[in-house]
């Protein structure tokens, strides 16, 4: 028999309940890597993940869209904490760096590195990817990929900064803009 969308409102962080480790919270903010920040609205039993298997429901909040992650998957490594200030901090220094040098290969190849990093668990592989498009779009045009891969990884580093540093959003991404001007 099918459990969907049994709920349980209260999780406390790291405990066992039902046989598995719940380590987030309802009404935590956490980070789902590629896709950004996102609230914990729910944490349910779902069969479609597996017998007696439970879900983190998370609300994204850049885009008005709901997802579940298994919380097996989710305590090894799918969700994580939104970095600290003081990382904010590091992470917008960062980005005034000149990429590393980087050998030449193709487009495609770059894309699946690029594409790699926005799906990386660290902040700061998001940021190498802004830095290094804004770079290379001082070089020559980006392609319409380039240009996609650049604005996706700005709104991921823009939504998490901007929470972490509690300020809105439209001040940090002026902020990083400028940098690049």
């Amino acid at each position: 028999m099918l459990e969907t969308n049994k709920i349980r409102n209260k999780a406390t962080s790291a405990t066992r309940t039902e046989g598995h480790l719940v380590k987030w919270q309802v009404g935590e903010r956490v980070v789902y890597p590629s896709h950004g920040v996102g609230e914990i609205v729910a944490i349910e039993s779902n069969e479609l993940f597996g017998p007696g298997a439970e879900v983190y429901v998370l609300e994204l909040m850049q885009a008005p869209r709901r997802v579940m992650i298994a919380t097996e998957k989710a305590e090894r490594g799918a969700l994580r904490a939104i970095v600290t200030a003081e990382e904010s901090h590091r992470i917008i220094a960062s980005l005034k760096e000149a990429p590393p040098a980087s050998k030449a290969v193709p487009w495609t190849k770059r894309q699946r590195i690029l594409l790699d990093k926005l799906s990386s668990c660290c902040l700061q592989d998001v940021a190498d990817v802004v830095r290094e498009l804004y770079h290379l779009k001082n070089v020559k045009d980006l392609s319409f990929g380039q240009r996609r891969l650049f604005d996706t990884a700005i709104g991921l580093i823009v939504q998490e900064l901007s929470i972490s540093l509690q300020r809105p959003a439209e001040a940090i991404e002026e902020e990083i803009r400028a940098m690049f001007a």
